[in-house]
């Protein structure tokens, strides 16, 4: 895998993570109402979910090249255009950010943690959003170092950013700057993951 190759990999990843979705509503509400240590439970539980989904997408996606380039390259298709997708309704929001800055009631860090994986797991979105991701980099995935190199890398993304989340939530002036800024961050992650949809396909 190359550096340019990584670096796709951890924009999308990125991107990914910082999609505004009930992710991003749980780590929060979990962040604002129980503190620190419950936010970075939900925030690297989540992360363990998106690490599970990324073994079996990167294995089950493997498999399909395998056995059907055909299929596969259909799979490419449609992931580039659930990029494309995800693009234009984040060009399209009003502030996604924003609408899901909701406190809730207090839990334990136990508690957190556990509906942080569930929210990943459980959640369809992440699966197809996986298939679209690895679709383009499990050929170039051939040996165990670059693979581990695909797994580690949105598993890492994923922990920081709800890390850095939950920071940044302790203090009220990154609050009010998150909201006055939420359209402009949904309409540049929009341009961004419509430019990567382009690239899968002209790839």
């Amino acid at each position: 895998m190359t550096l340019a190759e990584w670096f796709s990999l951890f924009l999308i990843s990125l991107l990914g993570a910082m999609s505004p979705g009930p992710s991003l509503a749980m780590v929060m509400k979990h962040s604002l109402a129980g503190g620190r240590k419950n936010g970075l439970a939900t925030a690297w539980a989540h992360a363990s979910g998106i690490g599970i989904y990324a073994i079996v997408t990167l294995t089950g996606l493997a498999v399909v090249l395998q056995q059907s380039p055909l299929l596969f390259d259909v799979i490419t298709y449609a992931g580039a255009a659930y990029l494309a997708y995800l693009g234009v309704n984040a060009l399209r929001s009003r502030g996604g950010i924003a609408e899901r800055m909701a406190s809730g009631e207090a839990v334990s860090v136990w508690q957190s943690a556990k509906e942080g994986i569930l929210i990943s797991i459980l959640n369809p979105k992440i699966a197809l959003f996986f298939i679209a991701l690895f679709s383009q980099f499990v050929a170039i995935g051939h040996d165990m170092a670059a693979k581990s190199l695909i797994v580690m890398t949105p598993f890492v993304v994923d922990g920081l950013w709800y890390t850095l989340i939950t920071l940044m939530l302790s203090y009220a002036g990154i609050l009010k700057v998150l909201r006055n800024n939420a359209v402009l961050i949904d309409r540049l992650s929009g341009v961004v993951l419509i430019l990567l949809a382009l690239r899968v396909v002209w790839g």
